[in-house]
């Protein structure tokens, strides 16, 4: 099989991403011809952290799904260029809130994805209620670490990422449980056939790009039907 370039992973990925990335080059071009450096710098990590989940995956051979990459792309773009220098977070009250929501869900998802990898797809290799609470642990404690990171940046390099201090963390933190639970809980549901279309949808997605980590999927209900 071919080794894939890094040029050809990015012609592979879909158009949202494409037009993310886009939008940073021409405004880290801009940057640069108006003189506003802080401004090309930010663009261009946040062009660099977008490629860090694609290259990441491609190395350890895990083929992510599509909304799962266009996901992670807006998020980052959300968070560092959107967030932070263009001052989302001040002018939208309700932008920190929506950004940890949505990424302690997708944490949730992935966690539980992961947690299932572990298990090669076997459903009753370990009680369903565990599976989710490990999920649900993962998504919480990139939540924490998370939050850990803003007071150390806080400290040390004089920024304001907690914005209003303690409310604004345990806001954070109480959001990324919410966000994290829901997570779990649409994995728990995947695991009796249930929950949400979206839920159930990306689980599968995962599963059929990824087979070969899910090779125990339908054995033991196959072994018992004999």
């Amino acid at each position: 099989m071919t080794r894939k370039t890094p040029l050809d992973i990015a012609r592979m990925q879909p158009w949202p991403v494409k037009v993310i990335w886009g939008m940073l080059a021409f405004e880290f071009l801009l940057a640069l011809f108006e003189r506003q450096w802080p401004l090309a710098g930010v663009a261009l990590f946040t062009f660099v952290l977008t490629l860090v989940p694609l290259y990441v995956s491609s190395r350890i051979g895990i083929s992510m799904p599509t909304a799962l990459v266009v996901a992670v792309t807006g998020f980052i773009f959300a968070t560092i260029f959107l967030g932070e220098a263009f001052d989302f977070y001040n002018r939208f009250w309700w932008w920190d809130i929506a950004l940890h929501g949505g990424s302690a869900l997708g944490f949730g998802l992935v966690g539980f994805v992961f947690v299932f990898m572990l298990f090669e797809g076997d459903r009753y290799a370990a009680p369903r209620w565990a599976m989710a609470l490990i999920a649900f642990s993962f998504a919480v404690t990139i939540g924490a670490l998370w939050e850990i990171f803003e007071f150390g940046m806080d400290q040390i390099f004089g920024t304001n990422m907690q914005k209003s201090g303690l409310m604004d963390t345990m806001g954070d933190l109480i959001v990324d449980v919410i966000g994290g639970a829901l997570g779990a809980l649409a994995g728990w549901a995947y695991l009796y056939g249930r929950g949400p279309g979206f839920t159930r949808a990306f689980f599968e997605d995962f599963v059929t790009r990824n087979r070969r980590f899910f090779r125990k999927i339908g054995k033991r209900r196959r072994g018992r039907r004999r």
